[in-house]
């Protein structure tokens, strides 16, 4: 089992950056690979990033650029660093792991068996 806490979410401006941080416990952080996901008002949860335990990191397009997905895992914590804020990134982003050690960064939400609670991005324009 995989606990997963998010944070860092808030409100900014259009062309601002934030750090998404979240930290895992309970299993090896070392081999569990992470995704990140969003979901705004009204859509479905959305791929953002992911980052397998070997190092392989895959991103949406709409991010590709602005959008980097890193771990610590001295930490346990993966981050996101988003860059050049727009106000359609606005969403509830969350932080999803694999179950066991599957290596593959996948862009289905159901293939993702570890869930944080959400943290909130606003962007104002």
């Amino acid at each position: 089992q995989v606990q997963l806490v998010e944070s860092g979410g808030g409100l900014v401006q259009a062309g601002g950056s934030l750090r998404l941080s979240c930290a895992a416990s309970g299993r090896t952080f070392s081999s569990t690979s992470m995704g990140w996901f969003r979901q705004a008002p009204g859509k479905e949860r959305e791929f953002v990033a992911g980052l397998s335990w070997t190092g392989t990191r895959d991103y949406a397009d709409s991010v590709k650029g602005r959008f980097i997905i890193s771990r610590d895992n001295a930490k346990t914590t993966v981050y996101l660093q988003m860059n050049s804020l727009k106000p359609e990134d606005t969403a509830v982003y969350y932080c999803a792991g694999r179950k066991g050690t599957i290596v593959a960064v996948t862009t289905q939400p159901t293939d993702y068996a570890y869930w944080g609670q959400g943290t909130q991005v606003t962007v104002s324009s």
